[in-house]
């Protein structure tokens, strides 16, 4: 119970109405739909456990089959992402999610030199898409620790990022594991979403 005194008149009021009352007047979270998609082994669900509530996150990660839903919310947004298996044989399942889709997390295994022209290749046929017209790209130069990491610029290089003019784009170097990056480029992809809905 929680009392007020107005004019000497003391009233009790059970602690639900005002968690009521107060949401009525707290700034509504707006929804968002993202899908994150890479290449398998580039660390989109480490990316992903970083980002959802402390309480929430797994001890160990395991590799996505098919797909997995994870929620949480940053700044005024709720996010709704849609964490997509980068092996060959699911990757075809990524253009099903695209309709509706707000923004896109690309994740890139920065140490995986070999299949960067796959990733660029997976990346061309995203960006071709007719349902992700202007939809903003944060990618994760991912595993920026390890010492044979390519540099977000050698990222951009190999995957011709500074050919994509029809949509905005950010480029953010991280690690997954410890979060170094990833609050960077979610707030970007945010702010990018925030501006659509208005």
């Amino acid at each position: 119970m929680c009392s007020s005194d107005l004019g000497g008149v003391t009233r009790r009021f059970p602690m639900g109405i005002l968690d009521k009352f107060t949401s009525l007047f707290a700034p509504r979270k707006t929804k968002v739909r993202v899908i994150c998609v890479g290449l398998d082994n580039s660390g989109k669900s480490t990316v992903i456990n970083y980002l959802k509530p402390k309480k929430s996150t797994s001890t160990e990660v395991v590799p996505t089959v098919g797909f997995s839903v994870e929620e949480f919310a940053k700044g005024n947004l709720g996010f709704t992402v849609f964490d997509m298996s980068g092996q060959g044989r699911y990757r075809n399942l990524w253009e099903h999610y695209y309709k509706d889709c707000g923004g896109i997390i690309f994740t890139i295994d920065s140490c995986d030199k070999i299949r960067m022209c796959v990733a660029r290749d997976e990346l061309l046929t995203l960006l071709n898409h007719a349902d992700l017209k202007n939809v903003p790209i944060v990618f994760y130069a991912n595993k920026m620790d390890l010492p044979t990491s390519l540099t977000p610029v050698e990222c951009v290089q190999q995957l011709e990022l500074d050919k994509i003019t029809d949509k905005p784009w950010h480029i953010a170097a991280s690690n997954a594991l410890t979060g170094e990056g990833v609050d960077d480029g979610i707030s970007w992809l945010g702010d990018q979403m925030a501006r659509r809905q208005r």
